[in-house]
């Protein structure tokens, strides 16, 4: 069946009724768009509009799907010509048809795969305490607390503060810490490796007002070990000022730290360190106006 053909046909036979591409389409109830597509050989009509369009061009199904007027002589032959024709198309048709389909089905087939590996890889994740790649499967997961890490940072806090305290200006000064840690690591001798951002003040009361005395924000890289479920700091070490902080940084700490470090002024942790710290000294303070 020759689309190009049947499409010219069509573009002659509307013409000849002197309408345009609109007025077919509104007699028969699609849209000009869909006559353009017809006479430009990108499309056949589709079979439940066949005879209303022969309707109103006068024509019959057989010229229609021959793409030319017919003779009488050649009725017969034609009209077994366009079977012919019609079945070859529909068979092409359902091809196409089979054709898209198939390709839809692998489609979705590779998309539920993709998801069924990602979910068991979140599963496992979140077995081992790990970051999850999609927080919308459906159901809520917490991951447990790491004790850890809480005692970790506890011995980190009391360790400063026991250093600072050796070191008051006044008798009734008091040492506060607030961190925040990017990273914890082990190695195969059972040291870890604690890489944290340490805010330190210090404070005093005098006439019955808190003044702060010394502060300071510091990167820390932490060594401890663990005897007897108690983590003991071995060693610290903190980049130097001037010209060699950065030389210090790069290191002391690996990128993932060094790139979280970047936004330290910006990412509100300086803010919130702060929070932190000044809840604890009112708390402290008002605890010791009670007394």
């Amino acid at each position: 069946m020759n689309q190009e053909k049947i499409g010219k046909f069509i573009a002659e036979q509307r013409n000849q009724k002197k309408m345009t591409q609109q007025e077919l389409a509104s007699l028969i109830g699609v849209t000009d768009r869909a006559v353009s597509k017809w006479e430009n050989g990108r499309g056949l009509p589709d079979i439940s509009l066949i005879q209303p369009l022969c309707k109103n061009l006068d024509i019959t199904i057989n010229e229609l799907l021959s793409g030319e007027k017919i003779k009488k002589e050649e009725l017969e032959e034609k009209f077994e010509e366009n079977i012919i024709n019609t079945m070859d198309y529909s068979k092409q048709k359902i091809k196409h048809t089979k054709f898209i389909f198939s390709f839809l089905m692998i489609i979705i087939s590779l998309v539920l795969l993709t998801l069924a590996v990602l979910f068991i890889i979140d599963i496992t994740r979140m077995r081992n305490n790990e970051p999850v790649f999609f927080s919308t499967w459906g159901f809520k997961y917490a991951p447990p607390v790491n004790l850890d890490d809480i005692n970790i940072e506890k011995s980190l806090k009391n360790y400063l503060v026991d250093e600072m305290n050796q070191n008051k200006h006044y008798d009734n000064e008091q040492s506060f810490v607030a961190m925040r840690i990017y990273l914890i690591t082990e190695d195969l001798s059972a040291k870890y490796y604690v890489y944290a951002w340490v805010l330190q003040e210090q404070y005093y009361e005098e006439n019955r007002q808190i003044i702060n005395d010394t502060s300071s924000s510091i990167p820390y890289k932490f060594e401890l070990i663990k005897e007897n479920d108690q983590f003991i700091v071995n060693n610290y070490e903190i980049p130097r000022d001037g010209s060699y902080y950065i030389k210090d940084m790069k290191h002391l700490f690996p990128n993932s730290v060094l790139k979280a470090m970047d936004s330290i002024h910006t990412d509100d942790t300086i803010p919130r360190l702060q929070m932190e710290i000044s809840n604890e000294v009112n708390a402290y303070y008002n605890k010791a106006y009670e007394k």
